[in-house]
């Protein structure tokens, strides 16, 4: 008996979502030290508060930090999704860091 052909959503779904190691569906990951670096210096500047320049420097940490994960994720993410994550990341934060600076 032959199998159902896959429809091109399927396909698609799999194509985008699925890790190239394990074959899971990845949407989303545990934190990695990128990540957790992010978090630690965002809510450091966030305690910080108008205490300069130590807020600034936590918060420059922070934009750091999520620009590494982003450029790991754009690189060696495990998926098309997780890739695109990291570009629109990068893309976000570059943004971000233009509009700060008056730019």
């Amino acid at each position: 008996m032959t199998q159902p052909p896959t429809s091109s959503i399927v396909r698609a779904r799999d194509w985008m979502f699925r890790d190239r190691g394990t074959g899971a569906i990845t949407i989303a990951q545990w934190p990695n030290l990128p990540l957790w670096l992010f978090l630690g210096f965002t809510l450091a500047a966030w305690l910080a508060g108008g205490a300069e320049p130590i807020a600034a420097w936590m918060g420059i940490a922070a934009d750091v930090a999520l620009g590494w994960w982003a450029i790991d994720e754009l690189l060696r993410g495990v998926n098309p999704w997780r890739r695109l994550l990291g570009f629109a990341t990068l893309i976000g934060l570059a943004t971000l860091v233009t509009l700060r600076s008056g730019g």
